[in-house]
């Protein structure tokens, strides 16, 4: 993210992907939501994004990786891939999609056909390694599908992939011999010693397995796989490149890499020759497995054949039925951008699992899961606010079920005994803040999705919330806020922690466990413990009891009083209970009058140029990080909504582009994006548990969703153009409605909902109270 970041007007013309040479044509049909998808949307800037072939929630990303670097240097290459590069070095089978942070790119795959070259060489010098030039006239992709060609060695490379196996088809150069290089010390994130231990081995001449274990973002991280190629090999040569090794115990048979059969080291690299296929086409199928080299065996039955045009129709077709949840009408590039947004909503969480059901949780030992499938890849900071809300309207309730299973099953297992907090391949990186598992939890149940114990759920929320050591817990539950001589960042934690404790006061509630509630219906508030009514400001407290100085509400910096973020951007956090904000600003006139120097601020480059978190500003408003992404909407809680419909016109036309850097920081595991498909809508979920959708205006013409409970939704936009910006009046279900939000019953229901859009505000609809969305205390 860079923190000044602007990507420039929505409505641009789309961005051209051409194929050259022999690349196939797009295979998704013209009209079809998959069709209307561009996968390099956030491939450069900060969006940290990849291009590459994965199914909805898939266990496997295939992507093409442009350069690896050392950790403290890989920011711009958090998914592996940057569109700026032009070269590649291989392709990985383990990516995220837009995290600020990074691991993975596991099992590196790279073909060629000349000279072996062990090393990957260098970007700015070609043939000087095993990477290849590439042009991205000669690149294209789409949803479960990539192809390039690596101009150095003049071999087409297409990718497709299954839930758990990549496939590969190379097609090298006439009667040039085909050749592919298996590189495990590839790491994104990279360090010295990142790679703790690796294995290889050649099970039969076209079949190789192994693993590895990193020490990186999840410390002890152990992945395994198998690799299984369309002809055997004529010939191989498995290398250890590890260098001042201490002990190397004695020496195994077969003195040479040819004649080698297993290697293991932290260095490995394997240089496989196919022969000069009459064809010229070489397959590959990789299947990886949290569990062991038998069970990646296992998982490559789940890609039978080598039928690549077939697998690649398969996980096309996989991608339209998931997006297909949402019927959208709106000009390009509104309809490029917005299922483009729902394609980066539907790859994490992410399944972690075998076919036989074992995963791997965050013991780092195996366990069996029984009617659930496990998924991992909880980027909860983020995706609770508005990615997981988006989901239990789009996705069935089974895999929403699924996705709370898993949380469970992961504090189940947990050796803390508390859920995930940022979680992926099944282990705990404690990043970020909060016990934001709780709002995911609390609101696919408010919301009426089963298919989970209750019981053991809010057993699980509340283990999480008293576990005293976590983040100031301890004093938090004593003293009502964290104090920050005891805990960084503890203005932010505590308002955080407040709006959880609403969660699990509502699930609680609503199970009829009144005593819990009770109590954490009174923790809610203890956010008002860190608000300073003398400045109107979210503060960080001393343990006794003085608000910290000097206080300066611009500042910002790792481990300070906020969380990648001001007092600006946090004094906002109570989204459960906005009317508690107002009363303590001083009414009405004061919310709506703070709010407008939020986005109205003169803000200087150098602010906080120091924070590569705090991006897409608009004044003190960072659309680019999650704090920030509520903000918006307070309007309508003091009865001004066509301010909220002002600011979301600005948001949507200068943080959004349907260009690779089209995105105004990272999009964190889908929620930039889920924010941009909610807004697109007209609603937005500030408060999840609330079962309330705050409106705000709609982006697109007409949208229909497709509900899990076979009902549908539509969203009708009248006379939407640029010069409308406007909400005159909405009629639910031909009725006029006077307040300013959605119920989820609403939508569930099915119905219509229908904007009428003008080019003048309409000052008066919203303005009373009862038309006012959900708060914990009254207006």
């Amino acid at each position: 993210m860079n923190t000044r970041f602007h990507c420039g007007p929505l409505f641009l013309s789309i961005l051209a992907v051409l194929a050259a040479g022999p690349l196939p044509a797009q295979a998704a049909a013209p009209g079809s939501p998959a069709a209307a998808v561009n996968v390099f949307i956030g491939t450069g800037g900060d969006g940290h994004t990849f291009p590459g072939a994965s199914r909805p929630f898939g266990m496997v990303q295939l992507s093409p990786d442009t350069q690896v670097r050392h950790f403290r240097q890989s920011y711009p290459w958090a998914s592996g891939y940057r569109h700026d590069d032009n070269s590649i070095l291989g392709f990985s089978h383990t990516h995220f999609s837009g995290s600020g942070h990074s691991d993975l790119g596991d099992v590196l795959l790279m073909p060629y056909s000349g000279e072996t070259k062990l090393e990957p060489g260098y970007p700015e010098r070609p043939f000087s390694g095993y990477r290849s030039r590439f042009s991205h006239a000669q690149e294209k992709a789409e949803p479960g599908y990539y192809a390039v060609r690596l101009q150095d060695n003049e071999v087409d490379v297409e990718l497709t992939a299954s839930e758990r196996v990549g496939l590969h088809r190379y097609q090298f150069h006439k009667n040039a011999p085909a050749k592919v290089m298996l590189d495990l010390r590839s790491s994104i994130y990279d360090y010295g010693s990142k790679n703790l231990w690796s294995r290889l081995r050649v099970r039969d001449a076209s079949t190789l397995t192994g693993m590895r274990e990193t020490r990186g973002w999840a410390p002890g991280r152990q992945l395994y796989f198998a690799v299984k190629f369309s002809r055997p090999m004529s010939a191989h040569q498995l290398h250890n490149r590890e260098e001042a090794v201490e002990y190397r115990g004695f020496a195994p048979p077969g003195k040479t890499p040819a004649d080698k059969v297993l290697v293991e080291g932290k260095a490995l690299v394997a240089a496989l020759e196919f022969g000069v296929p009459s064809d010229g086409t070489l397959m590959v199928k990789v299947a990886v497995s949290p569990v062991s080299e038998d069970n990646a065996l296992a998982n490559l039955d789940e890609m039978p054949g080598w039928d690549f045009d077939a697998e690649r129709a398969r996980a096309g077709a996989a991608w339209n039925e998931a997006l297909s949840a949402v019927k959208a009408d709106a000009p390009e590039p509104m309809r490029t951008m917005f299922y483009t947004s729902l394609y980066h909503s539907m790859l994490a969480p992410s399944l972690f699992m075998d076919r036989d059901g074992r995963y791997r949780g965050p013991d780092n030992a195996v366990h069996q899961a029984k009617d659930f499938r496990f998924h991992s890849t909880f980027s909860l900071w983020d995706t609770y606010r508005a990615l997981h809300p988006l989901l239990t309207l789009l996705a069935p309730e089974k895999r929403n079920a699924d996705f709370v299973n898993s949380l469970i099953a992961a504090q189940r297992h947990s050796p803390y005994g508390i859920l995930p907090v940022w979680s992926f391949h099944g282990l705990e990186t404690w990043c970020m803040i909060g016990y934001h598992a709780v709002p995911v939890i609390a609101d696919a149940y408010m919301k009426g999705i089963r298919g989970f114990d209750a019981g053991q759920a809010l057993t699980a929320m509340t283990a999480s919330a008293e576990y005293g050591p976590y983040g100031g817990l301890e004093h938090y539950m004593k003293l009502g806020y964290v104090p920050i001589d005891r805990e960084p960042e503890a203005a932010s934690k505590t308002v955080e922690y407040a709006f959880d404790d609403w969660t699990i006061a509502r699930m609680a509630d609503k199970m009829g466990r009144k005593d819990v509630a009770a109590r954490y219906y009174g923790r809610a508030q203890n956010y008002r413990n860190v608000f300073d009514k003398e400045t109107g400001f979210i503060r960080a407290r001393k343990s006794t009891g003085e608000f910290r100085t000097p206080f300066n509400p611009v500042q910002s910096n790792f481990g300070s009083d906020y969380t990648e973020g001001s007092a600006w951007q946090y004094s906002w956090y109570m989204p459960h209970d906005n009317a508690g904000l107002i009363a303590m600003l001083g009414g009405d006139a004061a919310l709506v009058s703070k709010l407008d120097q939020v986005f109205d601020a003169k803000v200087a480059d150098n602010v906080y140029a120091h924070m590569e978190d705090i991006s897409g500003l608009i004044g003190h408003y960072a659309h680019g990080n999650e704090p920030s992404h509520h903000v918006a909407y307070l309007y309508n809680y003091a009865g001004a909504p066509w301010r909220t419909q002002e600011r979301l016109t600005h948001i949507m036309a200068t943080q959004y582009a349907n260009r690779p850097d089209g995105l105004s920081g990272n999009d964190d595991l889908g929620q930039m994006s889920a924010w941009f498909a909610f807004t697109a809508l007209g609603f937005y979920p500030v408060a999840p548990a609330s079962n309330e959708y705050v409106i705000g205006r709609p982006f697109l013409d007409k949208a229909t969703l497709n509900l899990p409970n076979g009902k549908r939704f539509t969203v009708r936009a009248e006379g939407l153009s640029a010069s409308n910006a406007y909400v005159g009046r909405v009629t639910l279900n031909g009725k006029p409605l006077a307040r300013t939000f959605l119920r989820h019953e609403d939508i569930v229901a099915g119905g219509e909902l229908v904007f009428t859009m003008q080019a003048t505000p309409n000052k008066d609809w919203g303005k009373e109270h009862a038309a006012r969305p959900y708060t914990q205390t009254r207006y």
